[in-house]
């Protein structure tokens, strides 16, 4: 049943991404090169979804996302939080930062270094904190699109319902952007974290999203994440998805 509720949830996302991205070539019309300047880009993101009647449900999210480009050194730092409530009973509460930064050591070459801290109080984690350094590559790397691949150790560190555990892990990570316009874009990402003296350990994790503009400030945003605990906590299931539709502010 998990399995099949998950098969038919993504199949009903691709449809809303397939949507979304559709709907935004149309209103965005031809694509133009978009320059990547050396300024913050900062973005606020709300979803909100309410039902009354034969079910109550209600389910909030919010994130905070920025990013900066330099010459040869990259910036990303971001903040996520859900909430949500079914017929009364919590059913998400959850809580996400995240820091990157990337040095160019040629033009597609680079290390990098990132902190990833999570809160999941519905899978039994209390917290999980990840530090990774890695050196990655860019096998595309345009004003439009970017390709690139990444490898390091990582170090976890955790407090679940089961008890604390800390462990090293090997980290291997993929992301693709592509942007149509200055208006419109789609990205996807993967990264995975087997435990080093035991690979039957491991967490994996997997985004795609599109986005398009409404107007200068204001966009449409849906993602779908796929969060895999090959280990969870007791009596909790390995598998998460949720779709995510949301109102983004640029400032």
């Amino acid at each position: 049943m998990g399995f099949a509720h998950s098969a038919r949830l993504m199949k009903t996302s691709s449809r809303l991404i397939i949507g979304s991205v559709a709907l935004a070539l149309l209103a965005v019309g031809p694509a133009r090169a978009a320059d990547r300047k050396q300024q913050w880009d900062s973005s606020a993101a709300l979803g909100f979804n309410l039902t009354s009647g034969n079910s109550d449900t209600l389910l909030f999210t919010a994130q905070l996302q920025t990013e900066r480009e330099y010459e040869k050194d990259i910036w990303r730092l971001g903040a996520t939080a859900s909430y949500g409530e079914n017929d009364g009973t919590k059913s998400t509460e959850k809580a996400a930062a995240e820091a990157e930064y990337q040095r160019l050591l040629s033009e597609r070459l680079y290390a990098g270094l990132r902190l990833d801290i999570a809160h999941d109080a519905i899978a039994g984690i209390d917290y999980r904190a990840t530090v990774s350094p890695s050196i990655g590559y860019y096998f595309i790397k345009s004003a439009l699109t970017r390709l690139s691949a990444e490898i390091g150790p990582s170090f976890v560190t955790e407090k679940t319902s089961d008890g604390r555990r800390n462990y090293f892990a090997l980290r291997l990570g993929e992301r693709f952007e592509h942007k149509f316009n200055d208006n419109a874009k789609v990205w996807q990402a993967v990264e995975i974290f087997p435990q080093v003296d035991d690979f039957s350990n491991f967490i994996a994790r997997a985004e795609v999203g599109a986005e398009a503009a409404l107007n200068s400030k204001i966009s449409v945003r849906v993602v779908v994440k796929d969060e895999y605990d090959n280990q969870p906590a007791d009596n909790r299931k390995s598998n998460d998805v949720a779709v995510i539709s949301s109102l983004v502010y640029k400032f």
